[in-house]
Formats: structure tokens, C-alpha cells, sequence
């Protein structure tokens, strides 16, 4: 049979065992974590029209899915003459397109390249 001091013993030592516990699993959640050397900032591509960096992952899969590449295998059907083209702001290699965002390259191509009139 237990005294009155063996269960205060008992439940003093369990809170204090249930405390720790608990605080243990706060400061590991909470806890800064290193970053992977995979994950330090990456050098943008040389060409500044394949740099997407800030463009939305949901863009990058359009782009994709439109099949858009950096360098058309048609030369008379490239980004600069298509109708859907945004030419390239002052001081910029890169222009733009009504279809996604991000840079584009002129001489880039998608599957819905069309003629301007």
C-alpha cells in the first residue's frame, strides 16, 4: 500500500517526467535547422532567359506543358514573330509571353507559336 509522501513522490516526479518530455518535443520542433548544401543559393543559369528564379512552380509546369523552349527548331517560328510575344522591356535580353510568366527568349518557341498579322 502506498503513504500520502510515496504518491506525492510518485506524481511530483511523474509531472516533472511529463514536463521534460514535452518541452524536449517543443525545442525539437522549434529548433533552427541547418540548411543541406543543396539548398544554398544556387547560381542562375549563364543565360538570363532560362533564369526562373521567382517565377511561380505553377508557371514553370504551364510553360512546360506548352512546350516551350529556349531555342526554336524553326527558325521562321520564334517567340520575336509570334502574336502572343511581349518584347523585351529597356535594357532587357528577355521578353515575355500572354500565356505564362517569366523571362522568354526570342528566339525561344511553344506549341502555340501563331503568325503575327
Amino acid at each position: 500500500m502506498l503513504t500520502i509522501s510515496n504518491r506525492r513522490s510518485f506524481l511530483k516526479n511523474s509531472l516533472a517526467t511529463g514536463a521534460l518530455a514535452i518541452g524536449g518535443l517543443v525545442y525539437t520542433q522549434c529548433a533552427p535547422t541547418k540548411k543541406p548544401a543543396a539548398a544554398k543559393a544556387a547560381t542562375p543559369p549563364a543565360d538570363p532567359c532560362e533564369d526562373l528564379t521567382g517565377v511561380d512552380p505553377v508557371d514553370v509546369q504551364k510553360r512546360k506543358s506548352l512546350g516551350y523552349t529556349n531555342k526554336s527548331p524553326m527558325p521562321d517560328s520564334q517567340c520575336d514573330n509570334c502574336k502572343l510575344w511581349v518584347p523585351a522591356q529597356e535594357g532587357k535580353e528577355c521578353g515575355g509571353c500572354l500565356l505564362f510568366t517569366g523571362p522568354v527568349n526570342p528566339e525561344g518557341h511553344c506549341t502555340y507559336w501563331a503568325p503575327r498579322v
